[in-house]
């Protein structure tokens, strides 16, 4: 049997993509391989925080459709780019040997970085915290600029894994203002998972910057994955803000023009979003680029039969 069809083999054992099964392969004792690698697969990091819109619950859907990972991406030569990284599902599942991840959420990229570079300090502080209602009010009004790293991914984690199911949302002003969420009993600190995120991000550039500073660094063969704020389907469902601006329709016209221009360059190009005429307008006649629609569950609607299955799409350039 083949190295190439090895590492098919171990992606349909585990159920993993063929990176990641590359990965696995490269790990492993090969006097020992499926078992080790198995042992290996248990120890797989996973997000740390939730994440509204997450990509976990569709990767598997987008491997079965032959849209991921791009079968042309080398991640031994190349790298892997994730914007708008939010919890990361799509990197976490990779696990690419080169990546840089980014967001404009400040508080976001502090936790990324003192996941990777203070774990330890920052488990001793997720142990401090209480889930009651009062103590997560308190913790929601600090002011994250006049915290230090540390308090400020410690009470980033709190508020994500105790607040109303993991929304992120700010006011006008900036202020996260998330209600306090009821749960029989939240994890609050993973603390194996994040001592395993710590060392999967070893070498890893995170940076708060805005996604078009991808444009600074991807070449030929790269692959990037945009998961931005989506289109709202109608006028009334837009009802969260990520920032304290707005991704409006101006913004997803410069986010199609980027996509474009990494085209251009001979990159792998991943993109989600809403499935409205808008998106489709906007990417339709490109060349090499095709558009295909998910199904994704929504859990959060202020109306009740409007959660479940709902079409979004991926549109990808290979």
């Amino acid at each position: 049997m083949t190295q190439s069809q090895i590492i098919l083999k171990l992606a349909k054992t585990f159920n993993t993509n063929r990176i990641y099964a590359h990965y696995l392969f490269n790990a492993a004792d090969k006097n020992n391989l499926f078992d080790n690698a198995k042992e290996i697969n248990k120890q797989k990091p996973k997000p740390f925080i939730k994440w509204v819109g997450g990509k976990r619950q569709l990767l598997k859907q987008f491997r079965d459709l032959g849209l991921y990972p791009p079968e042309g991406f080398n991640p031994s030569t190349n790298s892997y780019f994730e914007p708008f990284v939010g919890g990361g599902a799509v990197f976490f599942d990779l696990i690419p040997k080169k990546a840089e991840l980014s967001d404009l959420n400040s508080e976001l990229v502090t936790t990324y970085n003192v996941i990777k570079n203070n774990v330890e300090e920052l488990i001793k502080s997720l142990k401090k915290h209480k889930y009651e209602k009062e103590y997560y009010l308190k913790v929601r009004a600090k002011d994250p600029e006049k915290l230090s790293d540390i308090e400020v991914a410690s009470r980033f984690i709190f508020l994500n894994r105790t607040g109303f199911n993991g929304m992120y949302r700010v006011n006008s002003s900036g202020k996260f203002n998330v209600p306090f969420g009821k749960y029989k009993n939240p994890i609050i600190c993973d603390e194996e998972n994040l001592r395993r995120v710590s060392k999967t991000l070893e070498g890893v550039i995170i940076r708060q910057q805005d996604y078009k500073n991808v444009l600074k660094k991807a070449k030929k063969g790269d692959f990037i994955y945009f998961d931005p704020p989506y289109y709202p389907v109608s006028s009334t469902s837009s009802f969260t803000s990520y920032t304290a601006n707005n991704f409006s329709e101006r913004e997803q016209v410069e986010l199609r023009d980027t996509f474009i221009e990494l085209n251009r360059r001979g990159c792998y190009v991943m993109l989600s979003n809403s499935d409205t005429s808008f998106i489709h307008e906007l990417y339709s006649g490109i060349d090499n680029v095709r558009i295909t629609k998910v199904k994704a569950s929504r859990a959060i609607n202020s109306k009740a039969s409007k959660r479940g299955k709902i079409n979004e799409v991926l549109i990808t350039n290979y």
